[in-house]
């Protein structure tokens, strides 16, 4: 494919606050805090770096920094503080830290690079969007940028994959992946996955009118490798035409693994949300976990985990890996409030715990074929009650394990969802409606003796809870989980609190200002730790949660970056 420069450029760059010369020398003066000369322990490598997504490529979100600890935590101040302009959607990156340099994105897929130790900035690239972003259903916003090979990798919600050079933030390449002008679904939300020298990119897809896929492409041309469909072309799976705007996609970033050369994702809900009658079948590859070799995008194996999907219940989330008992194991939850326990290598079950307690769209799931048992099916034109609710058990917001504690650290909501399903048109033709079979999400509801959100402290394997922290708001932020036996997290009301890891103990709080639906991270430069904390309440929740959570109607907005750290 060749690269399409033609339309949709970008705006002049620069070094704005520091010449391109003097990034050279930034880099080249960074101090550590570890020197040790052993390989270090998975999940501990490259410690002064938050270097992607996830941290390290089993999806922890640890760091093994422990300057800030138990001791200390209580003394941390605010190190710089850095606005990212357009609120729309508040901020929902995760931001990658690199050998001293901050790079993070912002509304209308805005992205800067900025000195770690001040927050100022070195250079900036704005993108020039489609005009049709202003009507898509999901705004402007992106989840964070990748980094490697020289380059920042973007995933453009037109449609676009875009490398620019690391020290100067000059266009290197771009390549539209996607038919964005015909097609509303075909976007990016969240940044691509580095797999040694190929990108894999996930669209949306889910509430849309579309089939969702996963492109390869060469990380340092841009030329496009190949398309993997996330709707299987199968009439058992989708008989007739149903899968056509079938859904699926995969809106969340997956995890690669060098070990086996595989990245896994979790996929979206089939399309219609809320209506299975014009698509029976189990819908495949829709709610499942897919291992795909980056190279050639071929399917090594998958996994459903919720089959004929109509409570919108998308697998996305993280693939957490872990190696236990001499068994290579994948821990995976969706938003039924179910975590499975996979074999990383085939798929095969091992283990599923309910994370959630309140479940009641299904009695159960049978622990070796996966199969739900007593669903609760939706009928059209009638209101019932799912929990949890669309929403889900959890969001979108990862989870943090710490290998220190064994423990695995998650958000969960106890919420459920009254839906009432109508019918739609099959082909709507207005760009930007919704696909969901429903007139919304539905009503949410408390459900009588839980708290509505809560922190949970978990075996990831057996889901045995060592310790909770109950909230009268659900969490929406990620979580980070240091060395320093520290658990950190944020609420919607931009309260980020930081835990003892071992008992849940709060030992230090802060307002920033604005809700969190983002994802905090560590880093270290010239042997300081900081603690850097993306502050700005939007998405979808920020619209859906308010009826249920008053104090959310006039929750401000802001795209603010926090750093923090103790002084000497």
């Amino acid at each position: 494919m060749t690269h399409d420069t033609s339309s949709y450029g970008k705006w002049p760059t620069g070094c704005a606050v520091v010449s391109c010369a003097a990034i050279v020398g930034l880099v080249l003066s960074l101090g550590s805090i570890t020197t040790a000369a052993q390989v270090p322990a998975s999940g501990t490598e490259d410690a002064n770096n938050w270097p992607q997504y996830h941290r390290t490529s089993n999806a922890w979100r640890y760091s093994p920094l422990e300057q800030i600890n138990k001791t200390n935590v209580g003394k941390l101040k605010v190190a710089w503080i850095r606005q990212g302009g357009d609120i729309t959607h508040g901020i929902q990156e995760t931001p990658i830290v690199v050998d001293g340099v901050v790079y993070s994105i912002t509304a209308q897929n805005r992205v800067a690079a900025l000195d770690a130790r001040s927050g100022k900035e070195i250079w900036r690239f704005e993108p020039r969007l489609d005009p049709l972003t202003k009507k898509v259903l999901f705004s402007p916003y992106s989840r964070g940028v990748t980094v490697g090979r020289g380059k920042v990798f973007i995933a453009t919600v037109d449609g676009r994959g875009i490398a620019l050079d690391q020290k100067t933030g000059e266009e290197v390449w771009q390549v539209h992946l996607t038919d964005f002008t015909n097609c509303h679904g075909c976007n990016f939300t969240s940044p691509p996955v580095l797999a040694g020298d190929v990108l894999t990119f996930g669209s949306t897809a889910g509430e849309l009118a579309t089939a969702g896929k996963i492109y390869g492409v060469d990380a340092d041309s841009g030329k496009k490798l190949w398309e993997f469909e996330t709707i299987k072309r199968d009439q058992k799976s989708w008989p007739g035409e149903s899968g056509k705007y079938g859904g699926g996609g995969a809106w969340l970033p997956g995890t690669y693994e060098s070990e086996t050369n595989t990245v896994y994702y979790g996929t979206g809900n089939p399309g219609k949300n809320f209506v299975g009658a014009d698509r029976e079948g189990d819908n495949l590859y829709t709610d499942s976990v897919i291992a795909l070799d980056p190279k050639t995008g071929a399917l090594k194996w998958y996994r459903q985990e919720i089959q004929h999907d109509v409570w919108d219940y998308d697998s996305a989330y993280e693939a957490l890996l872990f190696k236990k008992d001499g068994k290579d194991l994948l821990v995976h939850l969706n938003k039924s409030g179910f975590v499975f326990v996979l074999d990383k290598n085939s798929g095969k079950l091992e283990n599923i715990w309910r994370l959630s307690e309140t479940i009641n769209f299904a009695r159960d799931i049978d622990p070796k074929s996966g199969q739900l048992i007593g669903r609760i099916e939706l009928p059209m034109g009638k209101s019932t009650l799912i929990c949890p609710s669309p929403l889900g058990a959890r969001s979108w917001n990862s989870g943090a394990y710490n290998p220190k504690t064994g423990l695995w650290y998650t958000p969960v909501m106890e919420i459920c969802g009254a839906i009432t399903p109508v019918e739609q048109k099959s082909e709507p033709k207005a760009y930007g409606t919704p696909h969901l079979g429903a007139e919304d999400f539905g009503k949410l509801k408390l459900v009588p003796g839980h708290r509505p959100g809560r922190l949970d402290a978990r075996d990831p394997i057996t889901g045995q809870r060592k310790w909770t922290y109950e909230m009268d708001i659900p969490s929406f932020g990620a979580v980070l989980t240091t060395g320093g036996g520290l658990v950190f997290n944020g609420d919607p009301l931009g309260i980020v609190r930081a835990f003892d890891a071992d008992d849940g103990k709060v030992l230090w709080s802060f307002n920033t200002g604005s809700g969190l639906r983002s994802g905090i991270v560590s880093y270290a430069v010239d042997g300081k730790q900081y603690i850097l904390v993306p502050s700005g309440w939007g998405s979808y929740a920020a619209i859906l949660l308010p009826p249920l959570f008053p104090e959310l109607e006039r929750a401000p907005g802001a795209s603010t970056l926090i750093a923090f750290t103790v002084e000497d």
